[in-house]
């Protein structure tokens, strides 16, 4: 079953949308690492008026860098493992096919 689903996928070129949109998601995780917890502060800064009083807690900061850290390694960990189980082994013909003849 897994088989013919693999070369479904590797011959309609599924595969490879799914594979360039898992890896842009995780891009776009990676940077959302480093923009949304100043994305966060900007926020307070702008509905509470006073920088000082409104900086983001050290603790919760680290808590959500963490957790987007976690979502950006298993984005690539699956984008790795479908690539690895499309394209790093061959894809088995189907034997039923009759072979041509070239006579």
């Amino acid at each position: 079953m897994f088989s013919r689903l693999k070369r479904v996928l590797v011959e309609s070129y599924v595969g490879v949308v799914a594979l360039g949109y898992t890896l842009a998601q995780c891009i776009l995780q990676f940077v959302g690492l480093f923009t949304t917890p100043f994305q966060a502060w900007y926020t307070r800064v702008q509905y509470s008026g006073s920088m000082l009083a409104q900086m983001p807690h050290s603790d919760q900061w680290v808590s959500e860098s963490l957790m987007a850290l976690l979502r950006v390694l298993l984005l690539l960990l699956f984008w790795y493992l479908l690539l690895h189980w499309l394209y790093f082994s061959p894809v088995k013909k189907d034997a039923a096919a009759p072979a041509t003849n070239p006579q």
